[in-house]
């Protein structure tokens, strides 16, 4: 049984926790002219900043599908950690 390429748990971690922030950066870049810690302390200011990190996150949703149609499990374990790590994160701001 060979083994498949980019089936590790780095590979999808890192890319499950690139890719909300690259979502944030885009929809910041096209709804913002503001400069991007002004808008994020506007959504701060709003107590919405956890829902727009949590919308940032459904391209992992994406993601882990990609990674279970083609047979990568350990990859799509990395997006459910880095998921979890983003819904710890969606937590602490929420409190704060």
């Amino acid at each position: 049984m060979s083994e498949k390429k980019f089936n590790s748990l780095l590979t999808g971690l890192i890319p499950a926790l690139v890719l909300p922030a690259l979502t944030l950066l885009a929809f910041w870049l096209i709804k913002s002219d503001r400069g991007f810690v002004d808008f994020l302390q506007q959504f701060q200011q709003m107590d919405m900043l956890s829902k727009v990190v949590s919308l940032a996150a459904i391209p992992n949703l994406l993601l882990f599908f990609l990674f279970i149609w083609t047979k990568r499990n350990f990859s799509a374990r990395g997006v459910i950690f880095a998921t979890f790590l983003l819904a710890f994160i969606m937590l602490i701001l929420k409190i704060v």
